[in-house]
């Protein structure tokens, strides 16, 4: 049986939830393919970085990598095997994230994930509106669900694009409400120098500290994308630069989609990953040596007719069960996404998924991006996919949790009490363990027979847009000192009046 677990205060009545915390996996990753093909992605990367190189178009980028020993002519940057070998060696394999509440921080590494919410979509959907562009309140309501979810261990980056407020100040507005509706960990923005140092100041605040002392405190971690095939631009380098040298997590993550941009076979695509994903955490331990980094896993396939992503697809799992071991190859701590291409909260969406969370999390991953939310491909936010998603999400909990083989679990004195013919329906061991299923969040209200035809054959998507309706209309924030919240408006509206961040 799963654990058992009392509501939280304000927590949704009929809304099934384990207690907050990560359940540690105590038993090896997948590993799909041999140890002899995972080297020869390797090699085949590191021969890629050596002599195609990589194309970087941050100046100070290439000063950094011409610092380390990498040879720079013009914005091609290449990499000598050895340099990223030396630098690989440095990567910590485990660290601990704060959250504002420190009951809430992360471990990271080892048989340890952090689930994150979606982050980054334009739109917003839901069953009564439909999608649409999202307003500031709206992706408040969402941050209340985030914090009232205790599956989900992290705010993933802004749920969706706030559309009402203006581009170049947006940011501040969306850290300053991560850290006014969550004491969870919350990701921040890297597009950009200023981004990146508005975020990891309001963070500084948030701690009572200054950004300078959270060079040795990881609190944020922000997401890297390379351009594939084979590119850094100027923001994303800028915020990368940014992170490490104050002590916070980059995830560095290409966007090798076989077929588009990258080789059509999954082998090629990985290699090209492989690469982009080297260098980016290369470039991470040349500003700080020893900074917590990782590596960032999103390969899948097109639909070669229309040129669209496919997510949750076979080649989507095995990408990401592979890519797990080329991280554990090279040491470097593993972040994997949960995805679907669907456009509606429908089978396709929970079979899609289903088969994502299945590859990533067997796969090993440390970071489980976009692990509840994520509709449209990644170009929407869906309430109802929220909900639906959290359920999964504590299914594969109790999934990971320790096999127990002690004399009670192995039953012996139960089969003897039931006899050749009987039944265990009232056999004590049952009954025993019917009491703490019966007030386990995992198992309660699951008589889905029954349930389904008192509600009057309602779907999973209908009760799910019930379901956040009732936590959102329940949810508390948590306790801010009002102290920390004024000086957190004071540097907003500072950084407002100076015109916020360039549009990149």
């Amino acid at each position: 049986m799963s654990r058992p677990g009392g509501r939280r205060r304000g927590a949704a009545q009929g809304v099934p939830q384990r207690p907050f915390g990560q359940v540690e996996r105590t038993f090896a990753p997948a590993r799909v393919i041999s140890d002899d093909q995972v080297a020869a992605i390797h090699d085949a990367a590191l021969t890629l970085l050596a002599t195609q190189g990589m194309r970087v178009l941050s100046p100070e980028a290439q000063a950094l990598y011409a610092a380390a020993g990498a040879r720079v002519e013009d914005q091609t940057v290449r990499l000598d095997p050895g340099l990223v070998a030396e630098r690989l060696a440095t990567v910590p394999a485990r660290f601990t994230l704060e959250a504002r509440n420190p009951a809430k921080s992360l471990k990271l590494g080892g048989g340890f994930c952090i689930y994150a919410s979606v982050g980054g979509p334009a739109y917003v959907m839901d069953n009564d509106r439909g999608r649409r562009d999202g307003t500031f309140a709206e992706m408040v309501d969402f941050l209340r669900l985030v914090q009232s979810l205790n599956v989900i261990h992290q705010e993933g980056g802004c749920p969706f694009e706030p559309m009402d407020l203006p581009a170049h100040t947006r940011h501040l507005d969306i850290f300053h409400a991560q850290i006014r509706h969550l004491d969870k960990s919350w990701q921040t923005q890297t597009l950009g120098r200023a981004r990146t140092l508005d975020g990891i100041a309001m963070a500084a605040i948030m701690l009572d500290t200054t950004p300078d002392a959270l060079a040795g405190r990881p609190v944020l971690l922000g997401i890297i994308n390379t351009n594939s095939p084979l590119q850094l631009d100027v923001p994303m380098a800028e915020g990368l630069i940014t992170m490490a040298a104050h002590g916070q997590v980059n995830v560095i993550t290409p966007f090798t989609l076989a077929g588009a941009m990258a080789p059509v076979t999954l082998a090629g695509a990985l290699v090209l990953q492989h690469a982009e994903a080297l260098a980016g955490i290369v470039l991470t331990q040349i500003v700080r040596p020893g900074v917590p980094v990782m590596y960032g896993g999103f390969t899948s396939n097109v639909d070669m007719r229309s040129g669209s992503p496919a997510f949750g697809t076979p080649e989507y799992t095995r990408a990401a069960q592979v890519s797990g071991q080329l991280a554990r190859h090279i040491g470097v701590p593993f972040r994997s996404s949960n995805v679907t291409a669907a456009n509606e909260v429908d089978a396709q969406a929970a079979w899609e998924s289903q088969m994502a969370l299945w590859g990533a999390l067997t796969g090993g991953a440390h970071l489980l991006e976009h692990a509840a939310g994520w509709l449209h491909g990644g170009l929407t936010a869906s309430f109802e996919k929220l909900i639906l998603d959290a359920e999964m999400l504590q299914m594969m909990e109790a999934y990971f949790e320790p096999f127990p083989t002690g004399p009670d679990d192995l039953a012996l004195e139960a089969i003897a009490e039931a006899g050749a013919g009987g039944h265990f329906f009232g056999t004590a061991h049952t009954m025993a363990r019917y009491e703490k299923a019966f007030h386990n969040p995992m198992v309660a209200n699951w008589d889905n027979h029954t349930s389904w035809l008192d509600k009057g054959g309602i779907t999973a998507r209908e009760r799910a847009n019930a379901v956040w309706k009732q936590m959102l209309a329940e949810a508390e924030d948590p306790a801010l000192d009002p102290a920390v919240d004024e000086a957190l408006s004071d540097y907003v509206a500072r950084r407002k009046a100076e015109g916020g961040a360039p549009m990149n």
